[in-house]
């Protein structure tokens, strides 16, 4: 950061820039996830129509997620030199033209092909508004406005669901991707419009020959790796149980049609109010004993699902939604405040792990529904649960950041 850009003081909650910012990150969350999950729901219409397993038709999402967290890693390096709201215009507007295209697949492959298109231009968007965010916003709003982001994200996934799946049953699904397609296009009109440019922004010039040793900086952390890992864990099982409680409710007894699956995306809304909710607590209170207390609450709504009762179904996807956005908001923004350096490198490696976890738990959780059914589905999102709840309460005891440089620091003096 250059002494000009650190004398301009961070953009502070209630001021209008801070309002622009939240707007445009707003839009930006809610294209990104729209786009990349308003396929979710149509699995089933997909396995009718091309003849697949829930397994197979769970590779339209898969394959998205998969090529997103690869790109991860290489928009964090391109974001440093050219810039964090460059990138993510172009890729906001590419990723809405292909879902445009999707529209007008020939065949399974050629979707899938698209999607995988897609994933590698998503990848523009989520580690480097993070990145944004933990640069421009002071650290005293930082977890109200990345909750604010993750509203907007959830909101997006939401929607998308939620219009593809009526859209899909009242017209076809082919529609339903084209019209998320338009929509996607005024939201990165809205982005470019909205968002303030970078002022706490440095470009760098080493890119890639400065990623190993950002990598080994971040990995070096008492938390991040660990926070890493919850993100793979906490994600997978997330998005396995969105992906196969649409082939359970769709079956007997229930029998639940596709408008009425889109229905249930309205509990998305929980996860708008629970991720601003979770990071204004964060902020008062301390991520340390946040954490482990949200994740407490997806545990008790996975076990709710066993219930044969689909009131006590629905309540249980509601406590899913509420305490995972919960989660993802805390956790994401405590990368952001240790990450001293670096901090698109931080948020990428995150948000590789997190959707890895959606494409390598969400499709594995499939060959759980072939052969245990919900029992299976439950029992393997239950195990990711377990330990990602055992490493939250081992990131209880890791120290500030502050402090934990001190503590290395004395120990290296008097070695």
């Amino acid at each position: 950061m250059t002494a000009t850009a650190a004398a301009v003081p961070r953009i502070a909650a209630g001021s209008p820039e801070f309002r622009r910012t939240n707007r445009a990150l707003f839009f930006g969350g809610f294209s990104c996830f729209a786009l990349l999950y308003c396929v979710q729901p149509l699995m089933p219409v997909l396995s009718r129509e091309f003849a697949l397993t829930a397994a197979q038709s769970s590779m339209v999402l898969s394959i998205s997620t998969a090529a997103l967290a690869f790109a991860l890693l290489a928009s964090s390096v391109l974001s440093e030199r050219l810039g964090r709201k460059t990138l993510m215009v172009a890729a906001l507007a590419l990723s809405a033209a292909l879902s445009v295209l999707c529209a007008f697949s020939h065949g399974y492959g050629q979707l899938l092909t698209l999607r995988a298109v897609m994933g590698l231009t998503l990848g523009g968007i989520p580690a480097i508004a993070m990145a944004y965010l933990s640069e421009e916003i002071e650290p005293a709003s930082l977890g109200l406005s990345m909750g604010l982001y993750i509203s907007g994200g959830a909101f997006g996934g939401m929607a998308g669901r939620v219009l593809a799946s009526v859209l899909s049953d009242y017209f076809s699904w082919r529609l339903a991707l084209a019209a998320m397609g338009v929509a996607g296009l005024f939201a990165a009109w809205e982005f470019w419009r909205s968002l303030p440019p970078s002022r706490h922004f440095t470009p760098s010039r080493d890119g890639w020959r400065a990623w190993p040793a950002a990598v080994r900086s971040h990995l070096s952390d008492q938390a991040m790796p660990w926070l890493f890992l919850l993100a793979f864990l906490l994600m997978g099982a997330y998005v396995s149980l969105y992906n196969y409680i649409n082939y359970r409710l769709q079956a007997a007894p229930y029998g639940l049609g596709q408008s009425a699956m889109g229905a249930i995306s309205l509990m998305y809304l929980l996860g708008m109010y629970s991720s601003v909710w979770a990071g204004r607590l964060a902020d008062r209170m301390g991520r340390r004993g946040v954490l482990w207390a949200v994740m407490a609450i997806m545990m008790a709504g996975l076990l709710l699902t066993l219930s044969s009762s689909l009131v006590l179904i629905l309540l249980g996807i509601a406590l899913y939604t509420f305490g995972f956005f919960a989660t993802h908001s805390v956790a994401s923004s405590w990368v952001g405040r240790r990450a001293s350096s670096a901090k698109a490198v931080a948020s990428a490696l995150y948000l590789f792990c997190y959707y890895m976890g959606s494409s390598v738990v969400g499709s594995a959780t499939g060959i759980m529904w072939g052969r245990g059914g919900w029992n299976g589905v439950v029992a393997m999102l239950a195990a990711a649960l377990m330990l990602a709840l055992v490493i939250a309460l081992r990131l209880r005891h890791t120290a500030p950041v502050g402090q934990g440089e001190l503590a290395r620091a004395l120990a290296s003096a008097g070695s």
